[in-house]
């Protein structure tokens, strides 16, 4: 595992120090109106605990914002004790107690510490995201669960196609704007290769209407979603071009009243970290059956 300053330049594709000023910066505007899409997915990911009946006595609240995981986590009585992080130290002021400011691609916690860790929306910023997930791999006690959600590939296709059209009319030319996010395909052997056991993914397409493209951009300011990309336009996004994607978004994708959707598409992923008592899968060689038996040949 590489940690991201090894990293050689071209494979750092984000600027965390932009990622904490967004968060930060989400913070200050006002969490709470912004917050909802960070709720739906917080919510939908702790009920992944539903099917799961034993008590998890430490969890890590991982890249925590305003603690909607934790809350969830409280209210279903699933932890004795929780610890909340989150790269911006804005975020963890808001959250009180035991909260503590961590960067995902460094974490500051001791081997074998916690039974649960959760992350909700914040792994797809990490410039190795293996090396993330082998990270939280390490803090996991024995038959420990890791719960993740992030964004993936079919994220706001519509606002990154209607600003990559009006740029390339307006400037004859396409600028970086919205993360490479995970392919879904790819999640269950990312945890795999992190050494969790028996992973499982899956993915949930949340789509959301807003009265116009820029309330939207307003939203993902208010989340602290804005673009972190090195390579991206260092300068402001000009007047021009963003009429024009607010004009080709409303012609392409507006309904009958005159609202735009925004598709997010979200990756679940849960991974157990290595124990003896856990299922595993049976030798080679080892099957009692004739193939032939079955196909009836």
């Amino acid at each position: 595992m590489k940690s991201p300053n090894s990293l050689t330049p071209e494979h750092i594709l984000f600027d965390r120090a932009s990622v904490r000023l967004h968060r930060d910066r989400a913070a200050r505007i006002d969490w709470p109106t912004y917050s909802f899409l960070f709720e739906e997915v917080a919510n939908r990911l702790a009920e992944r605990l539903l099917d799961i009946t034993s008590p998890f006595e430490t969890a890590l609240d991982l890249g925590c914002r305003g603690g909607e995981f934790s809350k969830k986590l409280v209210e279903m009585k699933r932890v004795k004790q929780l610890v909340k992080a989150d790269l911006s130290y804005a975020m963890v002021a808001e959250t009180k107690l035991n909260a503590v400011v961590a960067d995902e691609e460094f974490l500051p916690f001791k081997a074998r510490s916690f039974d649960l860790v959760g992350s909700v929306l914040g792994l797809h910023w990490t410039n190795d995201l293996p090396g993330a997930l082998a990270q939280i791999a390490k803090i996991l006690r024995p038959n420990g669960l890791f719960l993740g959600a992030l964004f993936g590939v079919g994220s706001l296709q519509e606002l990154k196609g209607c600003l990559s059209e009006a740029e390339s009319e307006i400037k004859g030319g396409v600028s970086p704007r919205i993360s490479p996010f995970t392919e879904v395909r790819d999640a269950g052997a990312l945890l795999q290769r992190a050494g969790f056991a028996l992973p499982v993914t899956d993915m949930d397409m949340i789509t959301l209407k807003y009265p116009d493209p820029f309330s939207l951009m307003r939203e993902l300011r208010g989340l602290g979603e804005s673009n972190a990309l090195v390579s991206r336009q260092k300068t402001f996004t000009g007047r021009k071009i963003l009429i024009r994607a607010a004009e080709l978004y409303t012609q392409q994708f507006a309904d009958e009243d005159g609202r735009i959707p925004a598709s997010f598409q979200i990756i679940y992923m849960a991974g157990w970290s290595p124990h003896d008592s856990q299922q595993k899968p049976m030798a080679r060689g080892s099957g009692r059956h004739n193939l032939k038996d079955i196909l009836g040949s």
